[in-house]
């Protein structure tokens, strides 16, 4: 897992004209959820979800790219969500570990109190001092983002065994040509 926002962001991903949503209904939000270890197994989806979840990952992309751009963006949808899905949030002891942990629990089974956990690690990438190194794959026609958390920060593509391969050969083949 690289970053739960970017995560979230890249449940669309593809090159070009030939997109993929992972977000097809309300159970597969809740199968990625729960993949992600948000929900525990077995959580029924509540009504609304996929549309929420699909506005709140537009508008986590848009945030994320005006960021890079240092533009203003709107944060209705983000916003909303931090705070109508917010936590109940307490300091607790725990007995085995002999340390203090911070437990937190949906107040309900809302979509925003589902989807609260990443609009607060947006929260954290956008204002976070690591954002710099937040980046947008360099293949002309892919759409996804990440953070270059490398030693160097050089990385230029989501992955290389996709992208960075086909721009690889692609470089090849025009070098060729001339």
């Amino acid at each position: 897992m690289d970053n739960l926002a970017l995560d979230f962001i890249n449940t669309e991903c593809g090159t070009g004209d030939d997109r993929h949503d992972c977000f097809e209904g309300d159970l597969s939000v809740i199968d990625w959820l729960t993949t992600v270890g948000l929900v525990s197994m077995g959580t029924e989806p509540p009504g609304g979800l996929l549309a929420e979840a699909r506005q709140l990952r537009d508008a986590s992309r848009a945030v994320v790219h005006a960021a890079m751009n240092a533009v203003e963006v709107d944060l209705d949808v983000i916003n909303r969500i931090l705070e109508q899905g917010h936590p109940l949030t307490r300091l607790q002891w725990d007995q085995d570990a002999q340390c203090y942990h911070v437990d937190a629990h949906p107040v309900g089974n809302s979509p925003e109190s589902l989807l609260w956990p990443i609009a607060d690690a947006l929260v954290k990438l956008v204002t976070g001092n690591k954002f710099e190194f937040v980046r947008q794959c360099e293949a002309h026609d892919c759409i996804l983002l990440f953070h270059d958390l490398s030693k160097s920060h050089r990385r230029r593509w989501c992955s290389m065994a996709t992208c960075g391969n086909r721009m690889k050969v692609a470089a090849f083949r025009n070098r060729t040509k001339s």
